[in-house]
């Protein structure tokens, strides 16, 4: 199996001067769950280079296993600071693409061509495509058969209540769950900051960052079960 991962290269939060990025736990825990299942994997950004993490995401109360086996691993600190550019990524040379987010991506992946593009090519060729927290929102542009991709799909992402609690409401471009209802998603979401990721057909969306093992986790499994219903058609 190869996977691509999509990372930010945003660091400024709008206009508050403020530092972010990727969200470490969401680039760490799907790393190490994708490693642990033998993917080969493969990173990219807007840049290419080390993306840049959001200095909250590493603050004490937000530490995770997976956080703490990252800090521990050159060779795959290496990987996370050597990502090549998104504009050089193609769909033929992947099995799946995986978004991680953080608050980064909404200024420079939801409205950006290639990546969209690249989704649209991936879907378009019966491929997987996930994103979690506020990495759905990569998706408010990107159609499939002529309509918006996530139309008449159960999804979730950020939810409002979670982007209140961390009071960005309004610095963001626009909120997560109430985009993903407005393209016509069927937005589900679990309480504030619980693990919650929901595969419908080939997109797989996770809530907030305790959901990216899920959502990593859900990517895995659907790509083996592909797998499999091809090989026992093949049969």
């Amino acid at each position: 199996m190869k996977i691509l991962m999509v990372f930010t290269s945003h660091d400024i939060l709008g206009s508050t001067g403020r530092k972010t990025g990727f969200w470490l736990e969401e680039g760490a825990a799907p790393y190490y769950v994708f490693r642990d299942a033998g993917v080969e994997l493969t990173l990219a950004s807007p840049k290419g280079g080390q993306p840049p993490v959001d200095p909250k995401s590493d603050l004490p109360e937000n530490q995770t296993p997976a956080m703490t086996r990252f800090k521990k691993d050159p060779a795959a600190q290496q990987v996370f600071a050597t990502t090549s550019k998104l504009k050089d990524m193609r769909s033929e040379s992947f099995d799946a693409v995986f978004y991680p987010g953080g608050h980064g991506p909404m200024w420079d992946l939801v409205d950006n061509p290639e990546s969209i593009s690249l989704i649209e090519s991936f879907y378009n060729s019966g491929k997987p495509v996930a994103a979690v927290c506020h990495a759905p929102a990569v998706l408010h542009r990107v159609t499939y058969q002529g309509a918006p991709i996530v139309k008449g799909k159960r999804v979730t992402g950020f939810a409002n209540s979670e982007e209140e609690e961390v009071q960005l409401t309004h610095v963001v471009p626009f909120l997560v769950e109430d985009e993903l209802k407005r393209l016509g998603g069927l937005y589900e979401k679990a309480p504030n900051w619980q693990s919650f990721a929901i595969t419908d057909g080939r997109l797989i969306t996770g809530q907030n960052p305790s959901s990216s093992t899920a959502g990593a986790q859900a990517l895995v499994k659907l790509l083996k079960d592909m797998k499999s219903s091809i090989g026992s058609t093949a049969a």
